[in-house]
């Protein structure tokens, strides 16, 4: 996405440029041609119907170029590709704490494959932060309690500076790190030498500590909604409404059960709310979202009867 906005920039650099030396071009031709003269006195003229809507037209067709150009942009960096690795974020004073799908975590530092769509899911645990990458030309806030969502798709291999370009207190100036874009192979190799264990696993073991296996059940008998495959999905609430189950959906279902009642239940769930950390929250989210993506009845490789929260 770099080039169309860098593209985008320097258009509007020319054409602001080009603009300005109009202008004063103008001011000094008229303020010449039409100085005081002894003897000449200033006449009042009428108007120019077709004068002024050339000028009010021009402008308007050249700004609407600005507005769809930057809304096609816009519109591509806030819609990840599907499929994209997910990378989960949690943003602190003064540090940023990364966690892959495969379990690899990380502080301030950031690996990440060439030639792969990254989607980074974000939350803060403190005060609003920004994630900021000026060689991929994106910038996100990362706001307490939800998530908000980036991605870019690196081309080139490099160590690349992250910034926080949000002021998030005396300290922001420190909250840097570095994402390092490694070719495929080298990234396998690195992928493949922690040891640690898939997020969603730790997410399903962390379900079954937290007792969500006696309501969130596979069969008919839950008296929780079956969380198999409903990531992405619509869901009824009982006051009409249909939510999309996404993870800010699945977020606040575990934090704020009360919020959105799915139809058909009764809001018997407990709040988890200070009883768990946000990276266990974010293994909880990517246990549910496993259970959509993963056959029906299996899970990163176990047989599986419930779902989340």
């Amino acid at each position: 996405m770099a080039n169309n906005v860098d593209a985008l920039y320097i258009f509007l650099l020319v054409v602001s440029g080009m603009m300005t030396v109009a202008i004063f071009t103008l001011v000094l031709v008229f303020a010449v041609r039409y100085r005081k003269r002894p003897g000449q006195r200033a006449e009042q003229i009428d108007g120019s119907h077709a004068l002024e809507i050339t000028w009010s037209l021009i402008p308007f067709c050249i700004f609407m170029v600005f507005f769809a150009w930057g809304a096609i942009i816009f519109f591509q960096e806030r819609k990840p590709p599907q499929n994209s690795a997910e990378v989960y974020t949690v943003a602190k004073q003064w540090m940023w704490k990364f966690e892959h799908m495969e379990g690899q975590r990380e502080i301030n530092e950031l690996h990440v494959p060439i030639g792969r769509d990254v989607k980074m899911i974000m939350t803060s645990q403190d005060v609003i932060h920004s994630f900021f990458v000026p060689a991929f030309r994106i910038k996100q806030d990362v706001l307490p309690g939800r998530y908000t969502v980036a991605w870019f798709h690196a081309t080139k291999a490099g160590t690349y500076h992250l910034f926080c370009a949000e002021y998030c207190g005396t300290m922001h100036s420190g909250m840097v790190g570095s994402v390092v874009v490694m070719e495929p192979k080298d990234y396998e190799a690195w992928m493949g030498g922690g040891g640690n264990q898939p997020l969603a696993v730790t997410g399903e073991k962390l379900f079954t500590e937290l007792g969500c296996v006696t309501c969130h059940r596979s069969d008919t008998q839950g008296r929780g909604p079956n969380l198999v495959s409903i990531f992405g999905k619509p869901v009824l609430l009982e006051d009409g409404r249909t939510v999309v189950a996404d993870e800010n959906y699945i977020r606040e279902s575990i934090l704020q059960p009360g919020a959105k009642i799915v139809n058909g239940f009764k809001p018997i769930m407990p709040t988890f709310q200070g009883q768990i950390s946000d990276e266990q929250l974010n293994a909880l989210v990517a246990y549910v979202k496993s259970l959509s993506q993963a056959p029906s009845g299996q899970t990163g490789g176990r047989k599986m009867a419930t779902a989340t929260p």
